[in-house]
């Protein structure tokens, strides 16, 4: 199993680029950065982790430009979005993003979609929240039409724009593996259609990964497919726990990180370089 870690990128906490370079050093897979554009102070919408909204969702960089400085600073190291809110997001432009990314970084980016919790937020950028998952998908399949096509167009619902040319085009081919969030009813829907692998949030019962792990894999063979990779974000770093992961097929376990300084967080890190030499393939 691989293993990476995750942590808002804020304005107070560790430099993306320090952190990149640690992470790295000490062997870790890969990194991945959140996203939020803001957070609208009605705070209608519950946040799924509890009732009060951590600080850090207030204050986060934006992933692509984190990401970018990590890039620079890394060789090895994979770099990803957990998750880019597509659904609030302009898809050419985010095409151009992640393109350019994967280019600069030598085919290092891993692309975690989702469709968000905010619907304020959504609100904001001029999304439907009743509409965002059909969004997602036309968003995510016009976003593939202009990685691998020289004259890209897109006929949709939501998205629809004739032929362009846009370059660079993404190292990694046919494009960066889209890692589709959530754990939803109709998540197994989304990952088959326009997913590449599955990337469920915060699941503590390792028996439910398994038998959730299973069903998408039958699901899979049935649609033509070989099996899908899974990467359980906001992993547990119980010994035990990682174990059963292991057995039912999980591919990246991604453990989280606090927000904190430099000094604050390196003993973090060195503590669960145990676990990577104990799990990690």
């Amino acid at each position: 199993m691989k293993f990476g870690v995750t942590m808002f990128p804020t304005d107070d906490a560790i430099a993306p680029a320090d952190l990149g370079r640690e992470a790295e050093a000490r062997g870790y897979e890969s990194l991945f950065f959140p996203e939020h554009s803001h957070i609208p102070v009605s705070r209608l919408s519950p946040w799924p982790g509890g009732a009060d909204l951590p600080e850090e969702y207030k204050h986060t960089h934006d992933p692509f430009v984190a990401l970018s400085q990590v890039a620079a600073v890394t060789e090895r190291l994979r770099i990803g979005t957990g998750v880019c809110l597509v659904v609030q997001r302009d898809p050419i432009t985010t095409a151009k993003e992640v393109a350019s990314l994967d280019r600069l970084s030598g085919g290092r980016f891993l692309f975690g979609i989702g469709a968000g919790w905010n619907r304020e937020e959504m609100a904001d950028h001029g999304t439907d929240p009743r509409t965002r998952m059909a969004l997602l998908s036309e968003r995510v399949e016009a976003m593939k039409a202009i990685w691998t096509q020289d004259e890209a167009s897109y006929h949709g619902k939501f998205v629809d724009f004739g032929p362009m040319w846009s370059w660079p085009k993404p190292v990694q081919r046919p494009h960066p593996p889209v890692l589709v969030g959530g754990s939803g009813p109709n998540v197994f829907d989304r990952v088959l259609a326009v997913g590449d692998e599955w990337m469920p949030i915060r699941m503590p019962d390792p028996k439910e990964v398994a038998r959730q792990v299973a069903q998408l894999q039958a699901r899979a063979r049935d649609a033509g497919r070989g099996p899908v990779p899974v990467t359980l974000f906001a992993a547990s770093r119980d010994p035990a726990t990682l174990e059963a992961l292991v057995e039912c097929g999980v591919t990246r376990a991604v453990l989280p990180l606090r927000p904190v300084s430099r000094d604050e967080l390196l003993p973090t890190l060195d503590r669960d370089v145990g676990l990577l030499e104990r799990f990690a393939s």
